[in-house]
C-alpha cells in the first residue's frame, strides 16, 4: 500500500523536510517576494488549484529533498508505476566511480598520445638508405 495517495502529498512531505513552504517557495522562485513564492508553491501543491510545478522545478524539488534524505516522491512514483523501490546512490560512491572513469580515460588518452608521438617521430626522422 502506497504511503501517499498522490504525488502532491509526497511533494508536501518533501517540502516539510526542506523547512516548509516559505523556504522552498523562495528557493524555487527567488525573483518573487517570499510570501508570494510561498503562496504560489502552496497553490502548485493543491490538487484543487490549476497551478503546477514545471518539470524543471519538480526535479529541483526532488533533488533538494534527496540531499536531505527524503525520497518520498521517488518512492511514490515507483509504487504508483509498478517499479521496485529505487536505491539512492551515495554521492561519495558516485564521485568515486566518476573519478575512476575519468582516470581510465586519461590513461587511454596518454597511451594514444605516446603512440602518436612515436609515429610522428618515426615519420619525421631522416630515413637511412639501405
Amino acid at each position: 500500500m502506497p504511503e501517499f495517495e498522490s504525488i502532491n502529498e509526497a511533494l508536501i512531505a518533501c517540502v516539510k523536510v526542506l523547512g516548509g513552504s516559505k523556504q522552498v517557495g523562495h528557493r524555487l522562485w527567488p525573483e518573487k517576494a517570499v510570501d508570494a513564492a510561498q503562496r504560489h508553491l502552496l497553490a502548485c501543491l493543491n490538487d484543487d488549484k490549476p497551478e503546477r510545478l514545471s518539470p524543471e522545478q519538480l526535479v529541483l524539488l526532488i533533488r533538494m529533498s534527496r540531499e536531505q534524505g527524503c525520497h518520498a516522491v521517488m518512492n511514490f512514483l515507483a509504487d504508483s508505476l509498478g517499479y521496485s523501490q529505487p536505491t539512492p546512490i551515495d554521492p561519495r560512491d558516485e564521485m568515486t566511480e566518476l573519478l575512476r572513469q575519468y582516470l581510465q580515460r586519461r590513461e587511454v588518452a596518454a597511451k594514444k598520445d605516446e603512440r602518436l608521438e612515436r609515429m610522428i617521430a618515426a615519420h619525421l626522422s631522416p630515413r637511412v638508405a639501405a
